[in-house]
C-alpha cells in the first residue's frame, strides 16, 4: 500500500468516524457476548453511536431492537458494519447501497475487493479490513 493509500485510506476512517453520522447498523450481531461483533457494538455506543442490530434472529441487544435485514430498518442507516464471511460480505455492501447508507465497514478479515470497487463506485466511503473499535479510540 502507498503512503497515498494510507493517507486517503485513514481519511476515510476520520471521516466515517467522526462526520458520516451516528446510526450504525451492525450485520452479524447478536446476543452471543463471545461473538466480536457483540464487544465492537458496546464500543461503538460508548462513544456516542447508536446501534442497530441485524441478524436473522433480529435480537435486541445491547438494548438495541434488532432487525432481520438491513431493508427491514424503518429509519435511515449511516453506516453499515459488516461481520459476515467474505463470502457474503459483497451482498450485505449492496444491500448497504440499496437502503442509502453513507458508508460500508469491512471489519477485520473481511475482504472483498469486487465490493469495495462497487460501493466505491456507488458513492459510498467504504472501509474494509478494519475495526472500528480499535480505530475510535486513537480519535479520541
Amino acid at each position: 500500500m502507498s503512503v497515498e493509500t494510507a493517507t486517503t485510506e485513514s481519511d476515510t476512517v476520520r471521516k466515517i468516524l467522526t462526520a458520516t453520522g451516528d446510526t450504525w447498523a451492525v450485520v452479524g450481531l447478536s446476543s452471543n457476548q463471545a461473538r466480536a461483533a457483540y464487544g465492537v457494538a458496546a464500543v461503538l455506543q460508548r462513544f456516542g453511536k447508536r446501534i442497530v442490530p441485524v441478524h436473522p434472529k433480529a435480537e435486541t441487544v445491547h438494548g438495541e431492537r434488532g432487525y432481520a435485514s438491513l431493508a427491514d430498518i424503518p429509519f435511515p442507516v449511516d453506516v453499515v458494519d459488516v461481520f459476515v464471511n467474505s463470502d457474503h460480505a459483497g451482498r450485505v455492501a449492496d444491500e448497504a447501497a440499496a437502503i442509502g447508507a453513507k458508508a460500508v465497514w469491512f471489519q477485520l478479515g473481511v475482504i472483498d475487493e469486487a465490493a469495495y470497487e462497487r460501493t466505491r463506485e456507488a458513492g459510498l466511503d467504504m472501509v474494509m479490513d478494519r475495526c472500528p473499535a480499535i480505530e475510535i479510540p486513537r480519535l479520541a
